[in-house]
């Protein structure tokens, strides 16, 4: 690993190629390359592959990732290899307490180009002192804040180096990576320019997304162009007040001459950009909006006749391509832009469905060990845990397990396993399963309840007061305990798939502890749970903590507070992924419908209406009358409230797998609502399975694709169930 000898703002490192002679032509070039930082690789201009923002954010502490290319076609006598490292997650602004540097305070940079020739001659090029330094275009850069590129610096002077000199570094925290890089995606135009009230020039991308604008253009030499971005408008204007203080602005500076400006070492969430000091007149010509994140392959789709329902789900996807940028975040454009293990918690299974997530949460997965390996079982509330970096505000207890949150360690590998039908993620997570089961038992009370200590509960709760979403409805110790229930019997499952007798025994006897202490304590005679409210229903049904008479209770119990509620929404964050089910569970599936397809404030559709085209953070991030929300937390892009379209996929369309990575499929659509068709495909690890139903005047058609030696059943709303052959066959009343 080298770093300048004097500290630079984006250092460009650069070594000219002398390749050995005698050996004929290279045969295969590949280049190892990582860095302290964010890199990007050039030989003679050209990049040396697609990724953007690599090697991404990890647990620096004990893992860096590196990525390989080849560069076979790139190299040539005298090639010069050039990177370009910015801060990103390393040295830049991380959390919303203002931090810097919280990793380090010097950018660094290693990579080894392996070059091998026709006779199998090999040459190594690594970093060492023979590499050097010098200053870029760029003058400043955060992932927060923005970029500025200064177009009169160019063309680099590469005459002019500095040295650069050993940083010390343990080569034994590199590692592949295990899932996607950060790529380019589509480009897109914008949707309208326009001037504000006050005189500002506006533009509209037409979708909130995450990544940047480049631009082309010509003005007087100095001149500054600024780019602002955020997700929504304000009496006209940028709302830029929920990004709190991150000042997501790019600072383009002319040369005189026509400048091309792309700022690939930072991103943005936004659909709005305020254009301040652009030469002459904006046109859409002039702007091309890059969308940025990891590179997943889209596997699921659903459509329906409801074109809100439609575009909720397409909004659920965008919010999924946003927060999916190196690791799985909250939201991608404030400062915080932290992988919170809760909200994956919930929505891992939406996820799976959507993309190939299986290699991209693994390797979050490792991180998320590794962080909990270095805090006695403990899984933090962010992965990588950049918190305990961190001056901890003395008015609050030090970190703990907390319901949901720390439960991602169970929910998340138990989801891939159920979507890809690997045991792998198994093998390698049990132990974390398992540490986090132990760590939460050392918490519970004498009763055998998870009482005790600071819960997130429900979180976001629409009846909790702005700046207090933790005031829930629901008695956060009856989320704990039941989320405990939940994970304890994952364990279980996950044990005895992997043919581990023992450990199966440990957490079927938690299990069975914390399933007794619930009954016991939350559960009344007449069947109602404590909190009386519809997540303590929710999950008491979906997790199994009832028998089947107190189930039946509590199914018309939430049935019956659901309509009272005029089926708007009443959960957060812990309920709101389970609810649907419960009803559908439960007998109640007009109500599940009723709910799901509401457009009065708070509902999931609510946002539809106002022109969402992500799913929010809070049910009301934006007031009926255009107002931002008034509390200081609140985004326009987060995925966590968008998992119900897991229920969507396996109930409203019906397609859901009947063994682990659809090895066996079971088709159960159960229309409503007044729907009067579905459809929707997903690409499985063994082919493309696929449903279309539709409401005629002689009853419901079926239409199902199966791919070859996969066994599929389809279940009807009658209770009629009839083993479907490969191919497609449409199905007829």
């Amino acid at each position: 690993m080298v770093t300048p000898a004097v500290d630079l703002t984006a250092p460009l490192f650069r070594r000219e190629l002398s390749l050995d002679r005698g050996h004929g032509e290279v045969d295969r070039a590949v280049l190892h390359i990582s860095s302290l930082g964010v890199h990007e690789a050039f030989i003679d201009g050209v990049p040396v592959g697609p990724d953007v923002l690599s090697p991404g954010w990890s647990a620096y502490e004990w893992r860096l990732r590196f990525a390989t290319h080849d560069v076979t076609e790139l190299v040539r006598d005298g090639s010069v290899l050039s990177v370009c490292v910015g801060n990103g997650w390393w040295r830049g602004r991380l959390g919303f307490m203002g931090a810097r540097a919280l990793y380090g305070d010097r950018l660094g940079l290693i990579a080894q180009l392996e070059l091998t020739f026709d006779d199998g001659h090999e040459q190594v090029v690594a970093t060492d002192s023979s590499w050097t330094a010098g200053p870029s275009d760029t003058l400043a850069d955060d992932l927060y804040d923005g970029q500025t590129i200064d177009a009169g610096r160019r063309p680099i002077d590469l005459t002019w180096h500095l040295p650069v000199v050993p940083l010390p570094f343990d080569t034994g925290v590199l590692t592949p990576y295990l899932g996607p890089r950060v790529v380019r995606h589509e480009v897109l135009r914008a949707r309208r320019i326009w001037t504000s009230p006050s005189g500002r020039t506006l533009v509209d991308v037409g979708q909130n997304i995450v990544g940047w604008v480049r631009c082309t253009v010509q003005g007087p030499r100095g001149q500054e162009v600024r780019l602002r971005h955020a997700e929504v408008l304000e009496d006209g204007e940028l709302g830029v007040r929920p990004l709190r203080d991150a000042q997501a602005t790019d600072r383009f500076v002319l040369s005189g001459g026509v400048d091309h400006f792309e700022p690939s070492m930072t991103f943005h969430g936004f659909r709005y950009v305020e254009v301040t000091g652009w030469p002459g007149d904006l046109t859409d010509d002039d702007l091309e909006i890059v969308v940025v994140h990891s590179d997943l392959v889209r596997t699921g789709t659903f459509a329906c006749s409801d074109p809100l329902l439609s575009r909720f789900h397409e909004n659920v996807v965008w919010g999924t391509r946003g927060n999916m940028l190196d690791l799985p975040t909250d939201c991608p454009q404030r400062n915080e832009r932290l992988g919170w293990t809760g909200d994956l918690a919930v929505f891992a299974p939406t996820a799976a469905y959507l993309f190939d997530v299986e290699g991209f949460l693994a390797d979050w997965l490792v991180d998320l060990a590794l962080e909990q390996e270095h805090a006695d079982g403990f899984v933090p509330n962010v992965v990588p845990d950049v918190l305990k970096l961190m001056p901890h505000p003395p008015q609050f207890p030090p970190p703990e397990s907390t319901a949901v949150w720390s439960d991602a360690a169970v929910w998340v590998p138990w989801a891939l396993y159920e979507a890809y039908g690997d045991r792998v993620v198994l093998e390698r997570q049990l132990p974390s399963m398992l540490a986090h089961l132990r760590r939460v038992q050392s918490l519970l009370s004498p009763t055998g309840l998870w009482d005790k200590g600071f819960q997130f509960g429900d979180w976001l709760d629409p009846d909790a007061p702005p700046d207090a979403p933790w005031k829930a409805k629901a008695d956060p110790a009856v989320v704990a305990t039941a989320c405990l229930h939940r994970s304890a019997r994952l364990v279980a499952r996950a044990a005895e798939v992997l043919g581990l007798a023992a450990e199966q025994r440990e957490a079927t006897a938690l299990a069975d502890r914390v399933r007794g202490a619930f009954v016991e304590h939350y559960v009344g005679a007449d069947g109602t749970v404590r909190s009386d409210c519809v997540t303590a229903y929710a999950l008491a049904i979906c997790f199994d903590l009832l028998d089947a008479r107190d189930e039946e209770r509590a199914g018309q119990r939430l049935a019956e507070l659901v309509a009272q509620g005029g089926h708007r929404i009443a959960t957060g964050f812990a309920g709101t992924p389970f609810v649907t089910d419960a009803l559908t569970r439960t007998g109640h599936l007009d109500d599940a419908y009723a709910l799901l397809l509401q457009t009065e404030c708070p509902s999931w559709l609510y946002a539809v209406t106002m022109g969402a085209t992500t799913v929010w953070e809070r049910w009301d991030s934006m007031l009926p009358d255009g107002k931002v929300n008034p509390g200081e937390m609140t985004s326009f892009n987060h995925y966590a409230l968008g998992a119900v379209a897991d229920w969507m996929h396996r109930t409203v369309l019906g397609i859901a797998p009947a063994e682990p990575g659809y090895a066996a499929v079971r088709f159960a659509p159960r229309p409503g609502g007044g729907l009067t068709w579905c459809e929707g495909a997903l690409d499985t690890r063994h082919g493309r399975v696929g449903l279309r139903w539709e409401q005629t005047t002689d009853g419901l058609v079926v239409t199902t694709d199966v791919p070859e030696g996969v066994h599929a059943l389809l279940s009807l709303p009658d209770g009629t169930e009839v083993d479907v052959p490969a191919g497609r066959v449409t199905h007829r009343p």
